[in-house]
C-alpha cells in the first residue's frame, strides 16, 4: 500500500509540493511565535496540598519583606555609592565576581528603596528581584536561546555527516529541506495548542531537535533505499518510488508510530507538565511522517535521476560487509564484545539518582550573576532564604475576629521551636491580634502600613478564613532536611487544624511533589513505553523473539545510559557542576531512547527479513548488517549531531539531555544494531523469526 502511495506523489508531485508550500507559508508565523505562552510551570503534583496552597497565594501580595536586589551593569563601587547616597548602609551592599552586585533592604525604610531604584535606573543599571519568579524567568529566557545557540553548530555538521553518508550534493540536502518543513509545521502545531494547554518552556527546544533528528533520519532511509531502487530500475523514478516506500517507507512508518507512542506514554506522568510534552512530542513525529510519506516521495520524483547531482568524491570501503562476516563467524564473540562494554557503565545505572532541584538557581550557567546572587543571599542570610515556605491555612475563624490571629501566633510559635526552622514571618510581629481584626475588617484609623503588610498575610474580602506564615528553613531548598520539614509541617497542621484545609506552598513545595510524582509514575511509564517497544516490534516482524529481545536490549541500553549519567552529571565530569539527572528531563531520555531504537531495530530486521528465506539465518544477518550499517551508524550519527549540540545550552538541564541521548544513540546504533541483534539471528538460526517466519514486508 505504501509502495502505490509513493507512486501516486510521485505522479502527482507538483500539486503535492504546492499544497506543501502553501502550508509552510501559513505554518510559518505560528512558528515564529511558538514561545510566548510557553511556561515554566506544570511541574507540580496536582490535587496535592502544595498546589491548593500555591493557588491561595495567588490572592496575597507575597512575602512581607522586600527581595534583595541584583543591579548589573554598574560596578559595585558605583553601587555603593548610590546607596550610601540614599541611606542604604555600605553593608547591604556585596559584590559579586563580575563586578555587579547585590543590594539587601534590609533595615531600609520603602522610600529610601524606592529612591535607590529609581536613581540606579537612571544611570542604565538593571535591577532584578533576587527571589524564584525572577530565577525561572531566566531559564526560560537561556531556554528560548537555545536553539539560536545550538542550530548553528548543528546544521553546518549534519550537512557534513549527510554528504559522507549520500556523496552527493542533492541526496545530502534533500533530508536537511524535509525536516526543515517538519520543524516548521510542528512548531507552528505547538503554537496553537499553546492557549488550551500548559506546556513547557523546554518544548519548543525539544521539538526542534526531535523534528530535526527523526526528520533527518526518516528522509536518509528513504532515499538511500530510493537511489538503490533508481539504479535497478534504469532511472524509472515512480518504479524506484514504489519500491523505496513498499520498504523502507513501511519501516519509517512503523519506526514512526514507535517513537510517536513511546512519548505518549509520558502522559502517564500524571501532570501537565508531561502530557504537554507527551502531547508535543507525539505531534511532532506525526507531523514528520506526513512529511517523508507525502512530501518526499514528490520531491523525490521531480528530481529522479538528479538526485546524484552534486558528486562528492568520497572512497568507501567495505568495513560493514567485513563486520557482517566476523558476526556470522563469530556470532559469541561479537555478542560477548557488546555485552561487556554494555555492561561496564550499565553497572553504574542503580546509582542514578533524579530531582528537579528546587533552587532553581543550580539550573542557571555556574557564572550567571542571578545564580551567583542566590548563592551568596544564602551565605548571608541563611540557607534556606532564597525559598521560604508558606504555611496556608484556612482557619475556623474569619481573620475578623481576634481569636484568628492568637491562633495563627500560637501555630506560628509551634513551627518556630522546630530545631529545623531559622525563622518564621508571622503576621502577629505587625500589631497584637486584636489590631490585626480590625485591620482585616478595615476598621477607619488603621495605618496603612499594617493595613498593606496585613496582605501579605491575609485576603479577608477575597478569602475571609485565610492566614500565611513565611517559614525559613536553617537548610537549602533541596536538602533532606527541608524536605522533611514540609513533610512534617503538613503533617502537624492537619493535626492542629483538623478540620480545616491547610498545606505548603511555594517553589521548593511544589517541585518536591513534582518529584514524588515523577518517581511514582517513572515504573507505569517504563512499563508502557517496553510494552509499546514490545507491540510494535512483534507487528514489525512477526515474530515474538525479536521483540522480546529488543525489549531486553533497550533495558540494557537504558540502564547503560543512566550510568552515563552517574558519571557525567550526578558526579560531575566534562566541565560540568555535581547534579542530580533533572527528574522533569531524564525521563525523556529513556523514553526516547526506547522510541528511536525501533527506527534501527526495525530498518535492521526488515533487511534481514527480506533474505532469511532465501539465503538462512546467518547469511541474512552478515547481509543485514553489509546493507544496513552504514546507514544506522550514519544514521545514528546524525542525531548524535542534534542533541549533542545542545551541551552549547546555558542550560545544565539541556546539557543532561544532550549527553544522555548522545550516549543512548551511540550505544544502541553501534553495540546493539551491528553486534547483538545480528549474533542474535545467527545464534537463533531457523527461529530467530517465530512464530511469524520469514516474511519479506
Amino acid at each position: 500500500m505504501l509502495g502505490r502511495l509513493g507512486m501516486f506523489m510521485g505522479r502527482h508531485r507538483w500539486w503535492v509540493i504546492a499544497l506543501w508550500v502553501v502550508v509552510l507559508a501559513v505554518a510559518a508565523p505560528l512558528a515564529k511565535n511558538v514561545t510566548h505562552h510557553l511556561t515554566a510551570s506544570g511541574l507540580d503534583a496536582p490535587g496535592s496540598r502544595a498546589v491548593w496552597a500555591d493557588r491561595q497565594l495567588a490572592l496575597l501580595r507575597g512575602p512581607p519583606a522586600a527581595a534583595p536586589l541584583l543591579v548589573e551593569h554598574a560596578s559595585s563601587g558605583a553601587v555603593r555609592a548610590w546607596a550610601v547616597r540614599f541611606h542604604v548602609p555600605a553593608a547591604n551592599v556585596h559584590p559579586l565576581p563580575d563586578g555587579s552586585a547585590v543590594v539587601l533592604p534590609t533595615g531600609v525604610s520603602a522610600p529610601h528603596l524606592h529612591g535607590f531604584q529609581s536613581y540606579a535606573r537612571g544611570r542604565g543599571a538593571t535591577l532584578v528581584p533576587v527571589n524564584q519568579l525572577s530565577v525561572g524567568q531566566r531559564v526560560i529566557r537561556d531556554t528560548k536561546s537555545t536553539l539560536a545557540t545550538s542550530l548553528p553548530v548543528a546544521l553546518p555538521l549534519l550537512l557534513v555527516l549527510l554528504l559522507l553518508v549520500f556523496g552527493t550534493v542533492a541526496a545530502a540536502s534533500l533530508p536537511l529541506g524535509i525536516a526543515a518543513v517538519g520543524t516548521v509545521v510542528a512548531l507552528a502545531v505547538i503554537d496553537l495548542l499553546e492557549n488550551s494547554m500548559t506546556l513547557s518552556a523546554y518544548l519548543t527546544d525539544i521539538v526542534s531537535f526531535l523534528a530535526l533528528g527523526v526528520g533527518v533520519d526518516y528522509a536518509l532511509f528513504i532515499s538511500v533505499r530510493y537511489r538503490q531502487a533508481l539504479a535497478k530500475t534504469s532511472g524509472d523514478a515512480i518504479a524506484a518510488l514504489d519500491e523505496a516506500m513498499g520498504h523502507a517507507g513501511r519501516s519509517v512508518l512503523f519506526s514512526g508510530l514507535a517513537v510517536a507512542l513511546a512519548l505518549a506514554t509520558l502522559a502517564l506522568g500524571g501532570n501537565a507538565y508531561w502530557r504537554g510534552i507527551a502531547v508535543g512530542g507525539a505531534i511532532t513525529v506525526a507531523v514528520v511522517l506526513m512529511c517523508t510519506h507525502t512530501l518526499l516521495p514528490a520531491v523525490l520524483g521531480a528530481l529522479g535521476p538528479r538526485i546524484h547531482w552534486g558528486r562528492v568524491p568520497i572512497k568507501r570501503g567495505h568495513f560493514w560487509e567485513r563486520l557482517g562476516g566476523w558476526v556470522r563467524r563469530h556470532p559469541g564473540w561479537a555478542f560477548l564484545a557488546a555485552a561487556v562494554l554494555l555492561g561496564v557503565p550499565a553497572s553504574q545505572g542503580p546509582a542514578i539518582r533524579m530531582n528537579t532541584p528546587a533552587n532553581l538557581a543550580v539550573l542557571l550557567p555556574a557564572h550567571d550573576p542571578l545564580r551567583e546572587a542566590v548563592f551568596l543571599l544564602q551565605r548571608v542570610q541563611g540557607a534556606g532564604s532564597s525559598s521560604p515556605l508558606a504555611v496556608v491555612m484556612e482557619l475556623p475563624e474569619r481573620t475578623t475576629s481576634p481569636a484568628a490571629w492568637t491562633r495563627v501566633a500560637q501555630i506560628a510559635g509551634r513551627i518556630q521551636r522546630d530545631p529545623t526552622v531559622r525563622s518564621v514571618s508571622s503576621p502577629t510581629a505587625l500589631a497584637p491580634p486584636t489590631a490585626l481584626a480590625r485591620a482585616a475588617e478595615g476598621a477607619p484609623g488603621i495605618p496603612a502600613a499594617l493595613a498593606q503588610g496585613l496582605r501579605s498575610f491575609a485576603a479577608p474580602k477575597s478569602a475571609p478564613h485565610l492566614a500565611v506564615l513565611y517559614v525559613t528553613s536553617r537548610q537549602g531548598p533541596d536538602a533532606a532536611g527541608t524536605v522533611a520539614l514540609v513533610q512534617r509541617l503538613d503533617r502537624q497542621l492537619g493535626r492542629w487544624l483538623p478540620s480545616q484545609r491547610t498545606g505548603v506552598g511555594g517553589v521548593t513545595a511544589l517541585l518536591h511533589g513534582f518529584n514524588r510524582l515523577t518517581a511514582q509514575r517513572l515504573p507505569w511509564i517504563i512499563g508502557a513505553v517496553a510494552a509499546v517497544a514490545f507491540g510494535v516490534l512483534l507487528v514489525a516482524t512477526g515474530s515474538l523473539w525479536q521483540a522480546l529481545l529488543g525489549v531486553a536490549f533497550d533495558g540494557l541500553v537504558a540502564l547503560a545510559t543512566a550510568g552515563v549519567l552517574v558519571a557525567t552529571v550526578q558526579r560531575g565530569s566534562l566541565g560540568l557542576l555535581p547534579l542530580a539527572p533533572d527528574s522533569s528531563i531524564t525521563p525523556l531520555i529513556f523514553v526516547l531512547l526506547f522510541g528511536l531504537s525501533m527506527d534501527y531495530e526495525v530498518i535492521l530486521l526488515h533487511r534481514i527479513q527480506e533474505r532469511f528465506a532465501a539465503a538462512g539465518a546467518a547469511e541474512a544477518a552478515r547481509d543485514g548488517v553489509a546493507a544496513t550499517g552504514g546507514m544506522i551508524t550514519g544514521a545514528g550519527m546524525i542525531m548524535v549531531a542534534v542533541f549533542l549540540a545542545l551541551i552549547l545550552s546555558p542550560l545544565e538541564i539541556m546539557k543532561t539531555l544532550a549527553i544522555g541521548m548522545t550516549a543512548a544513540i551511540l550505544l544502541d546504533t553501534w553495540l546493539v544494531r551491528t553486534l547483538l541483534v545480528p549474533s542474535s539471528v545467527v545464534w537463533l538460526g531457523p527461529r530467530a523469526f517465530w512464530p511469524g517466519g520469514a516474511r519479506a514486508p
